[in-house]
């Protein structure tokens, strides 16, 4: 990095870096799964191909233009297009994070689930951070086709979840981004938790009661 993209992009490389090492810490990401990124003010900075969350370097952080080019640091994850395909229909988007965290992956396999709603609004924070949860169709990873479903919906939705895969948020910023994935993953355990046990999710006047505060 020359000096002026040091001093642009310092605090954002570093604090990619910090909360991927965090996540990992925490067991919400294992091996090289997941990716991060941040929006700056003349493209994105992502995390980079077969990276651990857990060491990434700042330094090596994937440059991506405005276009979407890669330009600078390593290779981008194979599913740049899937952080592409969420911000260009979020413009407050400032960070995305993307996990194969247990529980909401595994979510992701159930058969049968709603498709407009694949996660019950069991709790109040859920609600609030996360809202409706739709189910995107199964598409292998990379294949730009799951960018174009993502497209399709994220105008309407921050955070969705990807069939026999996990899920993907957007937030103001990477960190309201992880915030929201953590109480996503909560909630999807608490779904597999209470599956066959009569439960009581919120009603809809509730939700939306909740959703008016967000």
């Amino acid at each position: 990095m020359n000096l002026a993209t040091k001093s642009h992009e310092a605090r954002p490389r570093e604090r990619l870096a910090t909360l991927g090492a965090s996540l990992f810490a925490r067991g919400l990401a294992t091996g090289t799964s997941g990716n991060l990124s941040v929006r700056v003010s003349d493209g994105w900075l992502m995390t980079p191909t077969n990276a651990s969350l857990g060491t990434l370097d700042p330094d090596r952080l994937s440059k991506l233009d405005e276009n979407g080019r890669h330009v600078g640091g390593d290779r981008p994850t194979k599913e740049s297009l899937l952080h592409l395909a969420l911000y260009g229909q979020r413009p407050d988007a400032g960070g995305i994070v993307h996990l194969h965290s247990t529980y909401a992956a595994a979510v992701s396999c159930v058969d049968g689930l709603d498709p407009a709603e694949c996660v019950p609004p069991l709790t109040a924070y859920f609600v609030m951070r996360i809202g409706r949860l739709p189910l995107v169709p199964y598409h292998r990873p990379g294949d730009p086709a799951l960018a174009t479903a993502i497209h399709d919906l994220a105008a309407r939705h921050h955070a969705l979840l990807l069939a026999n895969h996990g899920p993907i948020v957007s937030g103001t910023t990477p960190d309201s981004a992880a915030a929201a994935i953590e109480e996503l993953e909560e909630t999807a355990k608490l779904f597999l938790l209470l599956r066959g046990i009569p439960t009581r999710p919120l009603s809809d006047q509730e939700t939306a009661q909740l959703s008016h505060g967000r």
